[in-house]
This record gives C-alpha cells, structure tokens and sequence, in this order.
C-alpha cells in the first residue's frame, strides 16, 4: 500500500533555484503512516547554518519558535527539523559516487538498513545507511543528539517547472523516512502555498458567520457512521500551522543571530525611543484623567440610584444613559483590547487578524461616532433658530390641526357612525383639556427648547451622534407624554370592556376559564347569572363603538410616534453595528477576508537539458519511484455581503415574530404599547483597579503598540 505524503511548501522556496543544500523546519502532522502532512515553515542555508551557530543555539532558537506557537498547535505538533532539501542533481550524484568509491555497488536509496543505538536517555540515536546525513554536518549532529523521532524527508528541487499563475520549481521526492524504516512507494502531493503575513492575507477553512442549519428529523444512520469515521488529514491544523509559518521564521531568525552578536542601540534609536516613552506618558497621563472623572460618574450615579427622584429621571432618559455607558466603557478598555498583542496570540495569522478587527471595530465605530456627531452638532448650532421654528410649527400644528381637531370629530358624528353623545362628549372633553394643558406647559417651556437644542448639538460634538440621537428619542417621549397618558387611559376603558364582553360571552357558552390548567371547562350557570349577564352584555356591546373610535385614534397617535422614535433607532443600531473597519480593509485588502481554500492543479514543462541528462536526473531525485502531483492552494474571498450582513443579524432579528405577534395582541386588547429600550452592543464589566494600575497598564498598552 502506497503511502500518501502531503508536503506543504512555501512558494516563496519555489520561485528560484538553488544550488545549495536547505535545512527545512516546521511540522510534522500525521494520523497513520499511511497519511503524512509536512508544513515546511522555512528554510535555511546548511552552510550559514555551521557558520552562524552551533548545536546549542540552534536548538535554544528552534525552542523559543516552538514556545511562541498558538497552544493549539503545540498540542497537536511541535516545531522541529524535518530535514533537507538538495538544490540540485547534481549534489545527489556526489553522494553517489562517495558510495561507489567505498565499494557499494548498489544505489544508496534501493535499500535502507537501519541500527539502533541504545543510550541511558530515552531518545534513540539513528544511523542511516542511505547517504542522507554521511556528512559530519550541523544537521547529522542535531538529528543525533535532540530528534526523539526517526522522520527524516530528503527532498530535490527537481527539473519540472510548474505553471499556474506563477511559474514555480516543485520539489521532488528522494526519500522518506518514518520510525527508521524508507517507505515506498510514496505518493507525493506538493501543496504550494503562499506564506501568510499579517495585514496582506491568511487561509482559513470556514466562513463568517457560518451555522449549520438543523436537522427538522433524525438523522439517517449511515450519516453517523459517516462522521465517525476517523479523518485522513487534519486540515484544520495544517492550516493553524501554515498561518503560523511566518511567525516561526521570524522568532528563530531572532533568536539564532541573538546568540552570536548583540548590537548597541544607536544614538537616535535611544532618542526615538525615549520621545515613544514620553508620548506613551502623556496618553496615558490624559486617560488616567477621564478615568477619574468616569470613576466619579459611576460612584455618583450609584450614590443617586438609591433617591426616586434619581431613579425618575434614570427611567426618562434611560436611552441617553445606556449609550452614554457604552462610551464610557469604549474610552475605559481601549489599553485593554490595544494591549492584546502578546506574541502567542500574534503568532497564527489568523488570530492576529481577529484580534486586530477587534481593535479596529472598538476605534472606528467610536470615531465615526464622533464625526457623525460633530456633523449634527455643528449643523444645528449653525441653524439653531430654523430648526427650533420649524419643531415648533410642527408642534402647535401637530396639536391644533391633529389632536384637537380629531377629538372634535369624535365628539359627532365621524364618518356618519351614529355614536353615544354623552359618552363620547366625556370623553372628548378630557382629552380636550389634557391637550389644553399640555399646549400651556409646552408654551411656558418654550424659551428652554433652545437650551435642549444646543444640549443636542453639544453632546454629539462631545461623545457621538449615538448619544445625541438616544436624546432625541427620549426628548420625543418627554414632548409626546400626554398622547401617551391618553392612549393609556381611553386604552384602560377599552381593555375593561374588552374583558367584561369576553366573560359574559363565555357565560352564555356555559364556559368557564380555569387559570390553573390554562384551559376553557364546561360549567353550568344558573338562571339568574344568565339574567344579570344579559343586563350587562346589552349597554357593554352598545357603548364600544365609542370607546373603540377614540382608543383607535390615540393608539394611530401613538403608533406614528412610536414609529418616529423606532426610526432613530434603527440608526443609532445601524452605527453601532456597522463594520467600518472590515468594510475599509475590504476594499484594500480583500484576501485578509478569506472564506474556504480551493487547490489548483499545475501544469508541468521539463527543464532545458540533453535527453540523457533527463534521464540521469530523473533517476536520482526520483530513486523510489514517486508519484509527483503538484498543486497550489489558493483561498476563496469572502464578498461583500458576507463581511457586512453578519453584523446586521442582530439588527433585525430584535423584531421577533413572539414579540410582534404580542404587540398586536396589546393593541387589539388594550394594551399598552411599549417602547423598547436602545440595545447596543452587549457592555463589558465596569473597570474597578487603582488609577496606578490603569496609568500603567495605558502606559504598556501605547509602548506594545508603537513597538
């Protein structure tokens, strides 16, 4: 049975020849010996290797990569030599010919003899006879004295030139070594792939917002089995790996030249650095300052909560106030989600991605915010005298023309309906009067309509349009409070009636609603309940036109302002929720939004050279006789839609169908129709450490960020 050998190599290896002899690191990812993945990460020169360092630092550099890892992958695989890769044939013949000149007629790679040397420690030495580590080299040293494996693959950078879209050198396959043994035949598949880099592009298996949808039935059983069966390759690791590659070479490249020199910093690098350290001081000197003043908030609004006339006002503005927490819990965490840069987490590109969105989401809604804010506020500081006349007019005709004339009609005949006159002349007159009121106060009140105005203006200046849009909707409740208290009360009356002729109907079913079993029961009323329930269903029946038309008109009133008070909203949600900083990097860089991985099969061309010279080479970068097929993995892009709609869910999913269909319910029955309260983003816990602690850590959030 043949073995199948997935080595995934960076295209950044294939773009040119070499004639040198490469040490490759990564991961070694494997189920059975059936089914290998090897991630090369990187590479280096075998000779700048034994020049640059010795068998310690290498070691302590492959250890400090290994530790840098997500802990995910370093469950699953640990960074290690996986073993060389020869630049050309002709490296191969000399070996070769160092065995012919010892008197092995035979091919060094028909055959493979393995010894193993027993020691006092755990690891086992490996001698090969194959030719692969004769050389007293770095490489041989290392595999002998830290490898606790017998994986060993040696590669060739064949003379196949491969064409997708970038024309590539794909490696060939010299042998492969797994628990001392050569396997063959090997089926060699060669994933090339771009080295990921943070801030141009990753590969990622899933998509955003992505849920299965479920089963409506059992599901069959051949499926189960299905899942059960164990997985040939774990795709989810090699891609954790391969998003991992370039932090690897970095964190060993850093390592292995910090074991051999070590550089003063220069005269302007000093400087720069204490001008980064200063800055980092101011910044977090100022937000030290606004948490002081928020801690004072908090403590103070804790203080009042416990007075009614407190909790009054907290109930009126409560709009105002639940935004206004929103960004002071944004201006309060900024250190923490900036400071969220520790190198494990910056290791896998994907996660660093996420984290990074993160941040961006946190800075970009908050400023645009801002300048939203500054927008409206500076629009109606400029024009604060059209926009208090034209507020005004639409008042006084919204009260005149509207509400005063409609209680009128009511009070006659509306639309030729013949209704109780003495009836709808109570009612009438008290909603006439509660108008008149309202009207007086809101007159007397007028000169203080610009000071709100210009409070408006400033707190969408200061902390945001959200804040001063969540002033606007409480500031419409404030303005359309007697249209509330009518609709509640006529809603009151109606609501009663409403109960009474459902009671009394029931009564002449011979039924009776029993509340413990949530259920209608037969029983048996007496004569003279049906007497006294036929009194009281006559006049009830007759008077609830009357009631129906004024509770219809004041519940249009309410709907239309309920509706005006929705629509602002909506926008605030929609600025909340909105993904400014995915939607820009979308626009830049569309690969750092990936959805799924796709593989693209290369066409091969031979390399330039005289038959027998293919038929030589051929014969030593291919001496077990491996099947080659070269793909390159390629990433699908997420389109637009898919970065922004999953912000969205959230928005439109607050109109349920329960809550809706009990919204009706209210309004057919009576009920009193609600508001609901501005849903933001969900709130952190509130920040409770010592102005010390939250100057330091602002502090190491601005140096972790410049640096």
């Amino acid at each position: 049975m043949s073995t199948k050998c997935r080595v995934w190599w960076p295209q950044d290896l294939s773009s040119a020849s070499s004639s040198t002899s490469l040490a490759l690191f990564g991961w070694l990812i494997s189920r059975s010996s059936t089914s290998i993945d090897i991630v090369v990460a990187f590479a280096y020169d075998e000779e700048f290797l034994s020049l640059n360092s010795d068998l310690s630092s290498l070691q302590v550099a492959i250890n400090r990569a290994r530790e840098a890892m997500p802990v995910r992958l370093q469950d699953k695989s640990n960074l290690t030599l996986l073993g060389r890769c020869v630049g050309s044939s002709e490296n191969v013949c000399v070996m070769c010919k160092r065995d012919v000149a010892d008197g092995n007629h035979k091919h060094p790679f028909e055959s493979a003899e393995v010894s193993h040397h027993k020691s006092d420690s755990s690891a086992k030495s490996i001698k090969w006879s194959c030719g692969c580590l004769q050389d007293d080299g770095l490489l041989k040293q290392y595999k002998h004295a830290y490898s606790r494996n017998s994986t060993w693959i040696q590669l060739v950078q064949g003379g196949h030139i491969y064409f997708s879209k970038e024309a590539c050198l794909v490696p060939t396959l010299h042998h492969l070594h797994w628990n001392g043994k050569m396997l063959s035949p090997v089926e060699l598949h060669v994933m090339i792939y771009e080295k990921p880099r943070y801030c141009s592009h990753h590969f990622s298996i899933g998509s955003y917002g992505f849920k299965s949808a479920p089963f409506s039935s059992k599901r069959p059983k051949w499926i189960d089995e299905l899942c059960e069966k164990p997985k040939r390759i774990d795709l989810d690791m090699v891609i954790v790996a391969i998003n991992s590659s370039a932090a690897a070479n970095v964190v060993f490249g850093k390592y292995l030249r910090a074991q051999k020199s070590y550089t003063q910093l220069s005269v302007l690098r000093m400087l720069l650095n204490l001008m980064v350290r200063l800055f980092a001081a101011v910044v977090a000197t100022f937000s030290t300052f606004l948490y002081i003043v928020l801690q004072s908030y908090h403590q103070f609004a804790g203080y009042g909560s416990k007075f009614r006339i407190c909790g009054a006002i907290a109930n009126i503005f409560s709009n105002t106030l639940i935004n206004f927490q929103l960004r002071c819990h944004q201006i309060l965490y900024w250190p923490i989600f900036l400071n969220d840069s520790a190198l494990r987490s910056q290791a896998c590109v994907e996660f660093a991605e996420k984290a990074a969105l993160r941040r961006h989401s946190l800075w970009s809604s908050a400023t645009i915010d801002v300048l939203l804010g500054n927008l409206l506020g500076y629009a109606l500081l400029f024009h604060i005298d059209a926009v208090c006349s034209l507020i005004l007019n639409f008042a006084t005709h919204f009260t005149d023309d509207v509400l005063r004339t409609g209680c009128v009609w009511l009070m006659g005949v509306p639309a030729g309906f013949k209704l109780n006159t003495e009836l709808a002349g109570v009612l009438g007159s008290l909603s006439l009067n509660a108008i008149q009121i309202w009207s007086t106060l809101w007159f007397l009140a007028a000169h203080m309509f610009y000071i709100a105005i210009r409070v408006v203006a400033l707190l969408g200046i200061l902390c945001g349009m959200t804040i001063s849009a969540a002033l606007i909707m409480d500031m419409i409740a404030i303005a359309a409070f007697h249209v509330y208290v009518l609709h509640q009360f006529v809603g009151f009356f109606y609501s009663l009636q409403i109960e009474a002729l459902t009671a009394l109907w029931r009564l002449f079913r011979g039924r009776k609603w029993n509340p413990l079993r949530q259920r209608l029961d037969s029983y048996e009323y007496s004569v003279e309940q049906h007497v006294v329930g036929s009194l009281m269903f006559t006049p009830l029946l007759l008077l609830l036109p009357t009631t129906s038309v004024f509770y219809i008109f004041f519940a249009i009133m309410s709907l239309a302002i309920l509706f005006l008070r929705t629509l602002v909203q909506i926008i605030i949600s929609v600025i909340h929720d909105t993904p400014y900083a995915k939607i820009v990097l979308w626009l830049v860089r569309p690969k750092r939004f990936p959805s799924g991985i796709w593989f693209e099969i290369m066409d091969s061309q031979r390399a330039s050279g005289s038959s027998s010279e293919r038929m030589l080479q051929d014969k030593n970068t291919n001496p077990i006789n491996s099947v080659l097929l070269p793909l390159f993995l390629r990433s699908n892009v997420m389109t637009f839609g898919q970065v922004v709609i999953p912000h969205y869910k959230n928005l439109f999913s607050r109109a349920q169908e329960p809550s809706f269909a009990s919204a009706v319910s209210g309004i057919l029955t009576g009920k009193s129709i609600m508001a609901r309260k501005s849903e933001v983003p969900r709130k952190m816990p509130w920040i409770s450490i010592s102005f010390k602690d939250y100057w330091f850590l602002c502090y190491c959030a601005v140096i972790a960020c410049l640096q």
